[in-house]
Order: structure tokens, then sequence, then C-alpha cells
């Protein structure tokens, strides 16, 4: 039976920033359902911003004021009864009211965080805070207009479709789908950054894996309880 949708939105420069890290310094926080998904025995923090257009609800037109906004999400890789997936440490959006809706239930970890993005000639600007705990990310990068060639780990690290969360006690998946990413390389600084700081390991003082996607439009499942 074909599943049907329930959600869309467009995801507009789309940056993906990787570090490897230890898996003994990561498993601890991830529900105890979940295992890591490894790459070359290495777990894998991935930073992602985009930028959301056109947000809405099957058969609804873009609401005004709720269709457009920009969101940094913090995620790490994992499996569930062989079915791999993205597990989310926080998910922050400059859009209040978008936030208080997606923690309706308190179903996803998503944060009301400053976040600002700035092009100038071919350099864009990034910078997130989340203030409560002093996260906080600022790197300017400029995309190769070559798309870039896949690579079995740039492959492993974007093509993920599904999700996972812990609510209440409860394992809950969803499902997305959109069309395979092209990516780009990237040369970019990373100035600061202190998202995740749970994780003892200073990854965010390494170079990060980093690629770039003009865009993408992908549609959202209904949850799914795990048995």
């Amino acid at each position: 039976m074909k599943k049907t949708w329930i959600m869309t939105q467009e995801w507009h420069h789309v940056l993906f920033l990787h570090w490897p890290v230890s898996p003994e310094k990561i498993c601890k926080y991830i529900p105890a359902e979940l295992e890591l998904d490894l790459y070359n025995h290495q777990a894998w923090i991935g930073i992602v911003f985009f930028q959301v257009k056109g947000n809405r609800p099957r058969f609804i037109p873009p609401l005004p004021g709720f269709k457009s906004y920009l969101e940094l999400n913090v995620r790490t890789y994992v499996t569930y009864k062989g079915k791999t997936g993205v597990y989310f440490f926080s998910l922050d959006a400059n859009h209040p009211l978008i936030v208080e809706l997606a923690n309706l239930g308190d179903f996803l970890p998503y944060r009301n965080a400053k976040i600002s993005f700035k092009k100038h000639k071919k350099i864009f600007s990034l910078y997130s805070k989340y203030e409560r705990q002093n996260e906080n990310i600022l790197t300017t990068f400029e995309p190769i207009t070559k798309p870039l060639e896949s690579t079995r780990l740039n492959t492993w690290l974007t093509e993920r479709y599904s999700l996972w969360t812990k609510t209440k006690g409860r394992l809950f998946r969803v499902d997305i789908s959109h069309t395979p990413w092209r990516l780009q390389n990237v040369n970019g600084l990373v100035y600061e950054n202190t998202m995740a700081p749970f994780l003892k390991e200073n990854f965010s003082m390494k170079r990060p894996l980093a690629h770039y996607s003009t865009m993408k439009k992908a549609r959202f499942y209904p949850p799914i309880l795990e048995k």
C-alpha cells in the first residue's frame, strides 16, 4: 500500500558539515533502541543548515508567515532493525511559532534560535546562536560550481530517508522522500562552533567535511510507532 505524504517543503542553500567522532563518545546520547550507524568504525556528527521555503501541509497552500524560515540541525546516523536513518540532537529554527507547533507533544527537539544567512558576491555567511545553552556556529563558505561526483561516503552521509524520535517512552519513525542529492564541494571556514556541547570529544576544532546543494523538495509521511 502506497503511503500518502502529509507535509512538503523546499530546502534551499543546504550546507552539510560533518565530523567523525568516536562511537563511545556518542552512543549514550541516543535512545537505547537505536544503534549507531558507523562508517569505517566511526560515528559521525552532522550539522546541516538550510532555508525552508514553501512549507505547507497536504492540500493547503503555504500560509503567510509560516512558509519560510531558517533551520540548523545537529544529527547523527543510526539504524533500527536494519533500517538506516537519522537521529536529531537538536533542530534550531528562527521562527518562534514554527518551533512552538513543532514541539507539540515533545515530538522533536526544536528550539528557537537566532539565525542569520547572507550572501555577498559568491560568499555565504551563516551565524546561528541558541542562547539558553550558549550554542553557536559561525561559518563562511563558497560553493564550487562543478557538481561533485558521488562517493560512497558522501552518499552514506546524505542519502537518509528516515528519522527516529523518542517521546513519552515510545519510539517513532518519520519517513521522507526526495530525489538524490546533487552535491557540490565547498571552500570555507568555520570560525566558531559550540554546537553539541554534551560531547566530550572536541570535534568542533577539526576541519569538517563540507558539501552544498542548491535546492531540494521533500515530502514527509505520517509518524510510525516502532514495535
